[in-house]
């Protein structure tokens, strides 16, 4: 495709009798840019800005409903620790500051959450996303496609190896350690798993969750040494792929350039400490008889209360982000099965699903930007269409 012969045919005004979103627009018609511009393309950049505001709930609106949010999560949280482990019968108060600690965690990713889905452009995709999910019409036309994308997307991440394989493999470590870590140290911090000895001091063992017996084992068997060294297992797989990505933060340019210790190195450091004072409880146990043993213990606890408090607040929250946007990958995913895919309005290149760019448009239009049109057309015919509306709006102005 190539450039337009003459600027000014650019700075044609659109067919008013065209249908928005129709992909059969001839090229180089441009989308109108609204009452009080040209209708040249990009001549809304030096236009006066519309005074239509977005069509957003106010801060204290939104303050108010998070903190709502945040306390019931947290008090729900505390009734399901309180009866899970039989009124405090198996609760152990030496863990009290971890549990302490999910209670302000469970607050914070509720608070953030709510914030973050206030907000136009991921209340449309929380809202598609779940409507996807729960639809039966996308479920018998694709009926795998939703377990498909949750091995895909959320477990394995493929999409991170078409990056980098070595950074696929670092995520993926760091990945399937906390997931381990997270369902081991979650229930027994809650009281919900216990481990007791029919004879007190073993090797029998059960393990027992909510005061049901689950399983007995040996602990001098193989199944006992997992059970035992669960966490000691998830800080194996942290500390390599955290110390990958903290030494590419460290050399590589690109990272670097961006990078912001709070939100980048932090997260990492916290891992790696965590992980490694672990292990080092672990050491201490077993080959120095408990030299040392409590200050790694406090030393451990301080790690793993601060980054629970800051997941949240950090580059931690991506986690519980990420799952919404499953059901965004399904619903393109079940347009793309009906070829509902939109072309470029000046060189009918496909875009992306038609519903998928209906609901970039509202979204712009829910932000109160007037050029909405613009997501019709290609990154490569957004440039020209701007290029040739300055050369014949901007340009001609200059002696």
């Amino acid at each position: 495709m190539t450039e337009p012969p003459e600027a000014s045919a650019a700075a044609e005004p659109p067919d008013p009798a065209a249908r928005t979103g129709s992909t059969g627009a001839e090229p180089g018609t441009p989308p109108s840019t609204g009452p009080g511009t040209t209708g040249a393309p990009g001549a809304q950049l030096s236009a006066e800005p519309r005074t239509a505001e977005p069509r957003t709930a106010g801060p204290r609106t939104v303050t108010a409903r998070a903190t709502a949010a945040g306390v019931i999560v947290s008090a729900l949280l505390i009734l399901a620790i309180v009866l899970g482990s039989r009124l405090l019968e198996n609760f152990d108060s030496a863990l009290l500051p971890y549990a302490v600690a999910t209670v302000f965690l469970a607050f914070g990713v509720a608070y953030r959450y709510t914030v973050w889905v206030s907000a136009p452009g991921a209340r449309r995709l929380f809202k598609q996303g779940w409507r996807s999910f729960f639809s039966v019409a996308n479920f018998r036309k694709a009926p795998t496609a939703l377990p498909r994308m949750i091995a895909t997307y959320l477990g394995f991440q493929k999409f991170l190896g078409a990056r980098s394989h070595a950074r696929w493999a670092a995520h993926q470590l760091i990945f399937w350690g906390c997931i381990l870590a997270s369902l081991i140290t979650f229930p027994l911090t809650w009281g919900w798993f216990t481990f007791t000895s029919g004879s007190g001091s073993g090797p029998g063992y059960e393990m027992r969750i909510w005061g049901f017996k689950i399983i007995g084992f040996d602990s001098l068997d193989f199944l006992g040494w997992l059970m035992f060294h669960g966490l000691d297992i998830a800080a194996v797989l942290v500390i390599p792929g955290a110390s990958y990505f903290l030494w590419r933060r460290m050399k590589d340019r690109g990272a670097i350039t961006g990078q912001r210790f709070a939100y980048d190195l932090v997260p990492l450091i916290a891992l790696i400490v965590i992980s490694v004072t672990g292990l080092l409880l672990t050491f201490s146990s077993i080959f120095l008889h408990g030299g040392g043993y409590e200050f790694l213990a406090v030393l451990h606890m301080v790690s793993v209360v601060f980054t629970l408090i800051y997941i949240p607040f950090g580059k931690f929250f991506h986690i519980v982000q990420r799952p919404a946007a499953v059901g965004m990958q399904l619903f393109k995913y079940t347009a793309r099965q009906d070829q509902e895919v939109l072309g470029c309005r000046r060189c009918e290149e496909p875009i992306d699903t038609g519903p998928y760019v209906d609901n970039l448009r509202g979204t712009m239009r829910d932000l109160g930007l007037d050029f909405d049109e613009w997501a019709e057309y290609c990154p490569r015919c957004k440039r020209v269409l701007r290029g040739s509306a300055y050369l014949s709006q901007v340009k001609k102005g200059f002696k």
